[in-house]
């Protein structure tokens, strides 16, 4: 049992690293025709971008169905990785972008730091330039406006 939760909670931290990545390098790479709605107005609360949280889904729901099927460790790496999809539509939709009725608003250090990292990834419109890809972890405050400055006087 403690390995079981090990490795969903093991899953959880590295999908930070996994979900940076993926929005550094795809998300705002290749991916961008996706993505590209979430850094854009929009009507309601559908965007493309939401083609990747069901893609997460569906990873997700593989991998358990794997582990259920025979390789027991992978129903919990299933769940690490439901896990963090869960806490990104709670952090990112409900408290960052405010998607939801009552529009809660960051209460303590470590979310209103999170909450500037993110306006500051929004601070520059289009794919190149922007600072702080991670949806869980920001670099200190300064060293986000250090680079976004930086990206900012490129010509």
């Amino acid at each position: 049992m403690l390995f079981n939760l090990a490795v969903l909670f093991g899953t959880l931290v590295a999908m930070e690293g996994v979900g940076t990545l993926a929005h550094k390098y795809i998300m705002h790479g290749c991916g961008w025709w996706l993505h590209r709605s979430h850094h854009e107005q929009h009507l309601g609360m559908l965007e493309t971008n939401d083609l990747y949280l069901v893609a997460l889904g569906l990873i997700a729901a593989g991998l358990v169905a794997l582990g259920k099927g025979g390789y027991a460790p992978l129903q919990w790496v299933g769940g690490g990785v439901a896990g963090y999809g869960v806490l990104y539509v709670l952090a990112h939709d409900g408290v960052f972008h405010r998607h939801w009725p009552q529009k809660p608003r960051p209460v303590n250090r470590y979310l209103k730091r999170l909450h500037r990292a993110h306006r500051l990834h929004h601070a520059i419109k289009g794919r190149k330039g922007t600072v702080s890809f991670g949806f869980f972890y920001a670099p200190p405050l300064k060293v986000l406006k250090r680079q976004l400055h930086s990206r900012r006087d490129r010509p």
